[in-house]
């Protein structure tokens, strides 16, 4: 029988009469096995109440725990997105950087080479100016030798 063709409760069983016949049964072991059937059906029945309870406990757990899987799986999801995000704009940032490292270089660079060209102007001017000091030192020295060996010669 399936359970819902037939429901057996202890007040079933204590209520049951049974028709008083010639060499039946002793009605009281009938009475006695009765009230054991109907304190064994009651047991069970406490049982059952017990375990529906524990069943609901766990389910109620259980959904807690996929509820948390789930929202852990979520949370993993988004952090493996966010760490792929955070690469990129790393990767990104590192770019820019080295684009605008690069730019700052060739700027110091052009900067170094004009510095260069500049002092090696002044440092042609300074020999030329040299030079010409030089030169006219010398053309100075020669008139006053000329002039000294004018005055020897005369003398």
């Amino acid at each position: 029988m399936t359970d819902d063709a037939f429901h057996l409760t202890s007040h079933d069983v204590r209520a049951q009469e049974f028709q008083r016949v010639l060499r039946g049964y002793d009605p009281t072991q009938v009475e006695e096995f009765k009230q054991r059937m109907a304190e064994e059906i009651d047991r069970l029945i406490r049982d059952r109440v017990q375990l529906d309870e524990r069943i609901k406990g766990m389910s109620d757990q259980l959904r807690t725990y996929r509820d948390r899987e789930r929202a852990m799986n979520d949370a993993l999801v988004g952090a493996q997105q966010l760490r792929s995000e955070t690469q990129t704009q790393v990767e990104r940032e590192r770019d820019v950087a080295l684009r605008e490292a690069g730019v700052q270089a060739e700027q110091i660079l052009q900067q170094a080479r004009m510095e260069e060209q500049r002092i090696a102007q002044n440092n042609e001017q300074a020999q030329r100016q040299f030079q010409a000091y030089v030169a006219s030192y010398r053309q100075l020295l020669e008139r006053q030798l000329g002039e000294l060996a004018s005055l020897g010669g005369e003398g």
